[in-house]
């Protein structure tokens, strides 16, 4: 089972992302503040919760309406690709992140983050955890919540664009990605400063 709290004197957020590697498409970024009871709570829950990549899409599905129900507090939200272009992708995924902090309906007294990369949220102090979504169960469930909320943007959009099969790569590079963005071009969803087709990047000797 994963630790419940970096700090459990206080009230804690957990943030993660989803889509930062993604072709096409927006990323997403989750804020959950979990119950400080939560493993007594719902055991179940708290058994279960785990890095989102560790998960079947049937198991995050079930996990994320859990999530949502037992929450004090959770948030998400997206950043879409023309703003990852003007951005780039760190600091969307964290400006994504600071948006969903925005939103939660409970004030953080502390912030976890999975990864090694944060900018200061307000006067919030915070705690980066490389694979923290593997060690803690809010940032865990922020993985959950960005990662499926994502899924379901990607599924929608397929239908516009079916030939780029994002219903099974979800905007992420495959092969089969790749040759569709060769053959159709890109759409308005692709991250243009992205290395859309893969090719080796030309370095110049000044």
């Amino acid at each position: 089972m994963l630790e419940a709290f970096l700090r459990p004197d206080c009230v804690e957020a957990g943030c993660d992302e989803a889509g930062r590697g993604c072709l096409a498409g927006p990323v997403f970024a989750a804020a959950v503040i979990l119950p400080h009871d939560i493993s007594e709570l719902n055991t179940a829950l708290a058994q279960a919760l785990n890095d989102s990549k560790q998960l079947t899409e049937r198991r995050r599905n079930a996990l994320r309406a859990i999530i949502e129900k037992e929450a004090l507090a959770w948030a998400v939200v997206a950043v879409d690709n023309r703003e990852i272009d003007k951005l780039n992708i760190l600091r969307s995924s964290i400006t994504a992140m600071h948006r969903a902090l925005d939103r939660l309906e409970l004030r953080p007294q502390h912030i976890i983050v999975d990864g090694n990369r944060f900018y200061p949220y307000n006067d919030i102090p915070h705690t980066t955890i490389v694979k923290g979504d593997g060690k803690y169960m809010s940032i865990a469930a922020a993985s959950i919540l960005a990662k499926t909320h994502r899924d379901e943007y990607m599924l929608k959009i397929h239908e516009e664009f079916p030939q780029y099969a994002w219903n099974r790569n979800k905007g992420y590079p495959s092969a089969a990605h790749r040759a569709a963005i060769r053959e159709h071009g890109t759409t308005p969803y692709h991250r243009m400063t992205f290395n859309l087709l893969g090719t080796p990047q030309l370095e110049f000797d000044f």
